[in-house]
């Protein structure tokens, strides 16, 4: 993504701790928690590699292309999980973020932003809606309820921490938010 470089390496360092907590999670003895954790740490490592600042890297002319190829794949895998769980669709709103936004630096890879300046274009907007939503809403979820006290699961590893896992999802829609901001 291009925009200036010390926020670009914030964003990268949260996407790819993101991504690493995810691997951990993948450990988890809950089936379930292991198959969602595989796709969010591949869309936490994704948005590290896109996040990099373009002055100190620009990636080769296939890249892009092939962020979309990958990630269409892991769209059409959130598709189909959707069916059963419909946590998935969340998955498959993001993968379809990522594959956007790679579609758009393909098209535009030398411009200083994205769009070069003409205004928000409806996908980029409705892309962005949703994400802040999906911020605003998890924000939420991990406030403790009234009443409630805040402790710690007992007996359970990092990968079965259900509030880590939402705090790993809220990152993660942080850094899509940033992304598609500089897009």
């Amino acid at each position: 993504m291009h925009g200036p470089a010390s926020p670009g390496w914030l964003l990268v360092a949260l996407c790819a701790a993101t991504g690493a907590y995810c691997l951990l999670r993948m450990r988890s003895r809950v089936e379930e928690q292991r198959r969602a954790a595989g796709g969010e740490a591949l869309m936490g490592f994704g948005m590290a590699a896109m996040a990099v600042p373009a002055a100190v890297f620009t990636p080769p002319s296939w890249a892009w292309p092939a962020y979309a190829v990958v990630f269409g794949a892991a769209g059409v895998r959130a598709l189909w999980a959707a069916r059963a769980d419909a946590h998935h669709l969340h998955h498959l709103m993001g993968t379809a973020a990522m594959v956007y936004m790679a579609v758009v630096m393909a098209a535009a890879p030398d411009r200083h932003h994205g769009h070069g300046g003409t205004g928000l274009p409806l996908v980029t907007g409705v892309l962005l809606l949703y994400f802040a939503g999906y911020v605003l809403v998890s924000g939420v979820r991990l406030l403790p309820a009234a009443g409630a006290g805040v402790g710690v699961a007992v007996g359970g590893g990092w990968g079965d921490r259900p509030e880590l896992a939402r705090a790993c999802r809220l990152s993660m829609g942080i850094g899509m938010v940033a992304m598609l901001l500089t897009l």
